[in-house]
């Protein structure tokens, strides 16, 4: 048996095909890529990594011992019976001894079969049978049932059946994204989310990924229906990362697949990734800058780009669009990498979705997909119906203000969210898209909800959202928005539970840190503590709210780049004192071994995060480096500073703020 691993030139993933002549090997690869990633790149060049061969040789038969047994003038009687469940229905299941079955001896299902080491469960429509070599032997002697369309019309464990099976598929595919992408960004710390959607584009399910990237990318989806209206073909893939039209910030590159019927006439669902691109372009390496002070600076603005053309990779287009205007991006080779893997994570979730409608049909799919949205809305109803009028007033270090109200209509089981009195829109890129600011909402009106459903569309119905336009959290094009997604999030999160009375505040910060130069772009969010509340304390160490990625691992991290994590440890008393005390930050220290330009984005370094109800504030977050001579160089919370051999970059989280009077 010959075998060929193939590659496409610049790839790290080869895929095994059977050896032959050229043009079968090319077209059997071809086939297996499409059908695994989702495209192909017919001009680019295939790699040969390995050749392997296969031999078989054949040796002398074994000859296995025929027990011998005395033939059986009855049939074999089971030691006792149970009511088991199965195939929907309960069964009396008679209960046999292995060591006194025979040769020949058939026993139909359900039964059960015991012995020293196993136990055989023998399903209805089965039959074991002891061989002369006295193995058993398991045939299915009944056709399976015809599969039977689950129905439109909601039942309560099929509904539960849904619910899980939806957040599966987004699981798979994140776990997919992570496996195949090559950025230690994305296959480290995790910054991704998946999601599914329907055919309005409105999510449905997700993985317990980005809280920011899930509650935002529905309007990315709507925005690549809007755009490709009647124009879309089987193999088309999507990419955009406009703030203003569903994108959170430039780095933040979504991919979006529709899912065709099997005439390929209309599309049946949507399947979506994000990724945080370690580097987009932008005036700093890891396009995170803490000083621009318009969109374009940050990075390449991708919107609705057609990435793949009926399962063609458009490897040229893509790569002139990263490689245009005055910052292109410093790594798009990186870039190409993470966007070939969040295809292929897409891909994992059509192939999914696909066989959920093979096995519960369509209707039903759809109706499910309603359904779940349906109980969602229905489950943050029954929380309006115990909330409370509130207002908030939230400031933030660079003197803007989030000023929300919340009203409550308990006869129509509504709330209104209003955040008229917002500051309005900095020169800074502190602004926050729109998109940014419903997904918080979202996030938070979800996390109220005890049961376990999806965050999706549904949690938004009873809702309604006003976002002044020209606020802070409704800037006009071309405000800068690069910090709005990581930092005005948290604080737009912050200021709603704030409202509602339900915790003190979280570290308020996601303590984003970045370094690199023309080789090396690294970016990461740091931990800290978070928000005490009624009956709980907060917790130390934790990303919280709107981020949910983790650090990357110091070996790997000291492996990729020229650094070395010196310390991280807890920060002891940063959290503040109350009934219920709030988490602890942390500190972090990084020593770098290269000359980089490393940036911070940060807040809650002049404002400490809220107490609640009598509790204390956390302790505010700090930012230095520590040069070669001893020499401290403060640095505020947001700065780009100019790193050398043996400097280190140390940075303090904030503590959550504590609930309640200490008694």
């Amino acid at each position: 048996m010959r075998k060929a691993h193939l590659r496409y030139k610049g790839s790290d993933t080869a895929l095994i095909v059977d050896f032959g002549d050229k043009r079968t090997v090319i077209k059997t690869f071809e086939e297996n890529h499409r059908q695994r990633y989702g495209f192909i790149m017919p001009n680019k060049n295939l790699i040969v990594e390995a050749v392997a061969v296969e031999v078989i040789g054949l040796t002398e038969e074994a000859t296995n011992r025929v027990p011998q047994t005395l033939p059986r003038s009855e049939p074999s009687q089971p030691v006792t019976a149970v009511t088991m469940y199965t195939a929907g229905k309960n069964y009396q299941t008679p209960i046999f001894e292995r060591q006194t079955l025979r040769v020949d001896d058939r026993i139909d299902g359900p039964a059960i079969i015991i012995e020293a080491g196993s136990t055989t469960v023998i399903e209805p429509g089965w039959q074991a049978e002891v061989t002369r070599q006295d193995a058993l032997i398991l045939t299915r002697i009944a056709p399976l049932p015809k599969r039977e369309a689950v129905g439109t019309r909601v039942d309560p464990v099929m509904l539960e059946v849904f619910n899980n099976l939806f957040m599966s598929i987004a699981e798979q595919m994140g776990v997919t994204l992570a496996n195949t992408a090559y950025s230690v960004n994305i296959k480290e710390r995790l910054d991704f989310s998946c999601a599914v959607f329907d055919r309005r584009g409105h999510l449905i399910a997700n993985a317990p990924h980005i809280p920011v990237h899930l509650g935002s990318m529905g309007e990315s989806v709507q925005a690549v229906i809007r755009h490709n209206k009647n124009q879309m073909h089987p193999g088309d893939v999507f990419v955009l990362n406009a703030p203003y039209n569903g994108g959170t910030h430039l780095p933040d590159v979504t991919v979006i697949t529709p899912i065709f019927n099997d005439a390929q006439t209309d599309v049946l669902f949507y399947v979506g990734s994000r990724g945080h691109h370690a580097d987009i372009g932008g005036i700093t390496p890891g396009s995170m800058p803490p000083d621009s002070i318009s969109v374009d600076q940050e990075g390449i603005l991708i919107d609705n780009f057609k990435l793949v053309d009926r399962g063609h990779f458009r490897e040229q287009e893509i790569i002139e669009l990263l490689t245009s205007g005055p910052y292109p991006a410093r790594n798009p080779h990186q870039n190409i990498a993470d966007l070939q893997a969040q295809i292929a994570a897409n891909e994992k979730g059509v192939r999914e979705l696909r066989r959920v409608v093979d096995h519960f049909g369509l209707d039903g799919v759809h109706a499910y997909m309603q359904h779940v949205q349906d109980n969602a809305e229905e489950q943050v109803r029954r929380v309006l119906d115990v909330l409370k009028d509130g207002e908030y007033a939230y400031d933030m270090d660079d003197g803007s203000t989030i000023k929300v109200t919340i009203r409550i209509n308990h006869n129509q089981r509504t709330a209104k969210v209003n955040f008229t009195g917002t500051s309005p829109q900095r020169s800074t890129n502190f602004n926050a898209p729109m998109a940014v600011c419903k997904a918080a909402v979202l996030y938070v009106f979800r996390s109220l909800v005890e049961d376990d459903i999806p965050l999706n569309a549904g949690c938004l119905k009873p809702i309604e959202i006003f976002i002044p336009e020209g606020s802070i959290l409704n800037p006009r094009y071309p405000a800068a928005v690069v910090a709005g997604n990581v930092e005005t999030s948290q604080c737009i999160t912050d200021a709603l539970y704030g409202a509602l009375g339900a915790m003190a505040a979280a570290q308020g910060t996601m303590n984003n840190f970045t370094f690199g130069n023309d080789q090396h772009q690294y970016y990461e969010t740091i931990c800290g503590g978070s928000g005490a509340g009624r009956g709980f304390d907060g917790t130390s160490a934790v990303h919280t709210h709107m981020t949910n990625s983790r650090l990357t691992d110091p070996e790997v991290l000291e492996w990729r780049f020229p650094v070395q994590v010196e310390d991280f440890r807890i920060r002891k008393h940063s959290g503040g004192l109350g009934r219920w005390h709030g988490g602890n930050g942390v500190v972090r220290k990084i020593r770098f071994n290269a000359q980089m330009t490393a940036s911070i984005l940060s807040g809650h370094r002049r404002v400490p995060p809220y107490g609640m109800a009598g509790g204390e504030s956390g302790k505010v977050g700090r930012n230095y480096v520590e040069r070669t001579d001893g020499h401290i160089e403060e640095l505020a919370g947001k700065a780009s500073v100019e790193m050398y051999p043996g400097d280190a970059f140390i940075i303090e989280t904030p503590g959550g703020g504590g609930f309640g009077v200490k008694v």
